[in-house]
């Protein structure tokens, strides 16, 4: 291994965009596309998972991660984190509780990580679906707060406006006001950026809902429901694997989000006076 290929805590990220040159018909301009970058994530000095991210808000996505694969069950479990980066990629070494790391070498999961991969790396089908408790009854948002977060989600998505290529998770507020919004090229890290960003204290799960500017697959439904969100909502399909999940542990999964329409697929009581909903 070349020195320069080692991690280095004091080297700053990369940026998540680039500019190239490109070749059109009518000759050579720059264009901007986001990054992405090899993500290491370490527990107490053993290797457990690399992933494809944009390397922006990587605290939030080691905390995230960790919460929404149920490595942490809180996240006063992480005591440490420290970010190193080198030429092949960036390494999030986590200190965790003696307890959690146990439980998570008892799970002999490796993962290999791509972008948007899913469940790469579960050792068995038993792995898939972890045990989540239900979800509260409430709280009951208004059907019109969907679309004011729809509304206002471009506007908080920086890196999608100079790219077009990147994913977004966003946390609205009752009233559908986007309080906060986590981007990644992979939509399940967006959503762990967001996990972990809520976490560490810019927002309570159980306040709100979120967004998400892709389908609603079954594991993002899980990531969800782990973080204690009641309301998904995305703007394309979900799954029939993630509906039945949400049906199961009480979240309200909306999806085809678009201008004046949703349709929803699980737990309607939670949208007052929306006309789309279950049989």
């Amino acid at each position: 291994m070349r020195p320069s290929d080692l991690p280095d805590p004091q080297r700053a990220l990369p940026s998540p965009l680039l500019e190239t040159p490109v070749h059109e018909p009518g000759g050579m301009r720059l264009d901007t596309v986001p990054e992405e970058v090899p993500v290491a994530l370490s527990y107490n000095g053993i290797a457990h998972a690399v992933m494809l991210a944009s390397p922006a808000d990587l605290e939030d996505f080691a905390l995230g991660f960790s919460l929404s694969e149920g490595i942490l069950a809180t996240p006063a479990e992480l005591y440490g984190l420290e970010v190193e980066t080198g030429d092949t990629g960036v390494v999030l070494h986590l200190r965790i509780a003696e307890a959690r790391f146990f439980a998570l070498k008892s799970r002999r999961r490796a993962l290999a990580g791509r972008t948007g991969c899913g469940l790469c790396g579960v050792e068995s089908l038993d792995q898939v679906a972890r045990p989540l408790a239900p979800l509260p009854a409430g709280p009951v948002f208004p059907a019109a707060a969907l679309q004011r977060a729809l509304d206002g989600l471009a506007g908080s998505q920086p890196l999608r406006q100079r790219t077009g290529g990147v994913h977004a998770a966003a946390w609205c507020d009752p009233a559908g006001n986007v309080l906060l919004a986590r981007e990644d090229v992979g939509r399940h890290n967006a959503l762990d950026k967001l996990i972990g960003a809520l976490a560490g204290g810019a927002g309570d799960p159980r306040g709100g809902f979120a967004l998400v500017t892709s389908r609603a697959s079954f594991e993002m439904v899980q990531k969800a429901a782990t973080a204690g969100i009641t309301l998904l909502a995305a703007v394309s399909a979900p799954t029939g694997y993630a509906i039945r999940l949400a049906r199961e542990v009480g979240l309200t999964l909306a999806g085809f989000l678009r201008p004046g329409r949703h349709t929803l697929y699980s737990h309607p009581e939670r949208l007052d006076g929306s006309t789309r909903k279950d049989p």
